[in-house]
């Protein structure tokens, strides 16, 4: 049973270090070929960026192919809020590209550029192109070039009138206070068949990663959340049913298009024309079927979008179960109060590094009983350590002899052999929900701790610039002394000479190892992470000894 209590005890290590973040991470495929016709993005000033394919033609067309002015010059409209700004084409009248004012690019002072989404378009079409060549039909609009809003709400609404006499009115609608852009497609029918189509609106996105949040294109309906993988995209590319919202979604910022008519069903697809390419774009799309318009009539469909950062504040003020988005894995409904704790603590002490040292000793006193008894029974196992070596050595050639002695050691002193394990696995839900809380939140992006600690969303590095690091095993970009990660190794090493050591060397040593072993998976994640662990180690620590010295006689 000491084997076993060992094994339990390596098994968990592994598990919350290394399978949990490394073997649990999806293997991309090889590149999905799929048929494509381009379809440019963008302004035409970065003509050089990778364009999104159509794939879909209709067989159901029979409105003449409405002429384009290859020789009119695209023109941009730039609308302002306090929280972002976004450029609106006036060929398509499609989004081009969405700057979130309040975050920056990057954490380089000298370089405070705010983060531009300039790979998130918003672009409404028709699937069955009712109306020919839509998307490079040149729209009328009576607003300025630059429209800013300070105080009330404001409409920018664009024209496009086909050769059949069908009116397509796109109406967007910008408030200085959210996030939520209000839209209106409006189409009017002067032409002399019905109109019959389904209207797609789709967002364009570059390739997200993450090893620890779900990312990417997803779906919120049926109560849950739903994500379509982009390298699994040959299994399943669609969704059918009353969707609430689609989102693109990365680590910390959400892009959402919002149906709002109830009880509607609806189709969300995916293409990617190669998920294997860091670079390449995907096109997420909502299909929505459209009420038949008969000549003299006009139909309004309504939807709202939702480009913004992933924090419970603006997701729950923004409504519409945006807040369904961000999800902290199993243990969510333990993730979301200690990150609502911990935005409580900054409000106290604008610190985020603080808040995680404070929330984390919260935690441990809250959980200080199960530690108490898991310690004591290692205590206990400490003191069994010369009869278990005696037992060993005597009936080292007898296996189930030597079981059935230790078994009975364990009786005649009263002692569970797996009351060390236990209490700790009882830890799990709360560490591993913390563990991912603190990998998600935004709060963390840029925020800095103290000296070289800038940013708790990346990692700790030291005199960054040392290339020579390189050639260190699993370490990544930028280049510096890991110096928090490297205590935090220290620490696990002095908790681990604190633990009773396994009677069999061999097991001894791998135990022993296990504290280099996470330095070396620790290396690369955030400093925020990083500090958790370190912190919690030594509260650990401190338990540990207070609660052997206690029961030392």
């Amino acid at each position: 049973m000491e084997q076993f209590r060992l094994f339990i005890a390596i098994t968990l290590s592994v598990l919350v270090f290394v399978v949990w973040n490394f073997f649990f991470v999806e293997k991309p495929k090889e590149p999905i070929k799929k048929p494509a016709v381009a379809k440019q993005i963008g302004e035409k000033a970065d003509k050089s960026k990778t364009a999104v394919k159509e794939i879909e033609k209709s067989n159901t067309i029979v409105n003449k192919v409405e002429p384009v002015d290859v020789n009119r010059i695209e023109k941009f409209y730039t609308i302002e809020t306090p929280l972002y700004i976004v450029k609106i084409s006036d060929k398509g009248a499609n989004f081009r590209s969405f700057t979130l004012k309040n975050y920056k690019e990057s954490n380089d002072k000298k370089d405070l550029k705010e983060l531009v989404v300039n790979k998130e378009t918003l672009n409404v079409s028709f699937k069955q192109q009712s109306v020919k060549n839509l998307e490079k039909a040149y729209f009328s609009t009576n607003s300025l070039s630059n429209l800013k809003i300070t105080n009330s709400p404001k409409d920018i609404v664009f024209s496009y009138t086909s050769q059949d006499g069908i009116t397509v009115e796109k109406r967007y609608t910008f408030d200085n206070k959210t996030y939520l852009i209000n839209c209106d497609v409006i189409v009017k029918n002067n032409s002399k068949s019905s109109f019959n189509d389904t209207l797609q609106t789709s967002l364009i996105a570059g390739n997200p990663e993450s090893r620890m949040s779900d990312v990417g294109p997803s779906a919120y309906f049926n109560g849950s959340v739903e994500y379509l993988k982009i390298g699994d995209l040959d299994d399943k590319n669609s969704i059918t049913g009353n969707i609430k919202w689609a989102s693109f979604q990365d680590t910390y910022f959400l892009s959402s298009i919002i149906p709002t008519k109830k009880d509607q069903e609806s189709r969300l697809k995916v293409i990617c024309d190669n998920p294997k390419d860091k670079k390449a774009l995907s096109k997420t799309t909502l299909e929505n079927k459209l009420d038949v318009v008969q000549p003299g009539n006009q139909l309004t469909y309504n939807f709202k979008v939702f480009m913004g950062p992933m924090t419970t504040t603006v997701l729950d003020e923004s409504g519409y179960d945006l807040s369904k988005a961000l999800d902290f894995g199993f243990f969510d409904f333990v993730g979301k109060p200690c990150l609502w704790v911990m935005n409580q603590i900054y409000k106290a002490i604008p610190n985020y590094g603080i808040a995680i040292i404070l929330l984390t000793l919260f935690i441990k006193i809250i959980l200080w009983p199960l530690g108490n008894k898991g310690y004591k029974s290692m205590n206990e196992m400490k003191k069994l350590q010369p009869l278990m070596t005696e037992i060993r050595e005597k009936y080292k050639d007898d296996k189930k002899k030597m079981n059935e002695e230790v078994m009975g050691l364990y009786k005649t002193y009263k002692i569970n052999p797996l009351g060390g394990c236990l209490p700790m696995i009882a830890q799990l839900p709360v560490f591993f929900a913390f563990y991912q809380m603190l990998f998600q939140a935004i709060e963390l992006r840029h925020a800095p701790f103290f000296g070289w600690i800038t940013d708790l969303s990346a990692p700790d590095r030291l005199f960054s610039g040392l290339d020579f690091l390189s050639i260190i095993p699993m370490f990544d970009p930028p280049y510096g002394i890991p110096v928090l990660t490297i205590l935090m190794g220290a620490s696990m090493f002095l908790q681990q000479k604190m633990t009773p050591q396994a009677g069999d060397a061999t097991q001894a040593k791998i135990m022993m190892m296990m504290p280099v072993v996470m330095t070396f998976v620790f290396m690369n994640f955030s400093s925020g992470l990083v500090l958790y662990w370190f912190v919690n180690n030594l509260f650990s620590i401190a338990q540990q000894y207070y609660t052997m010295k206690k029961k030392v006689k």
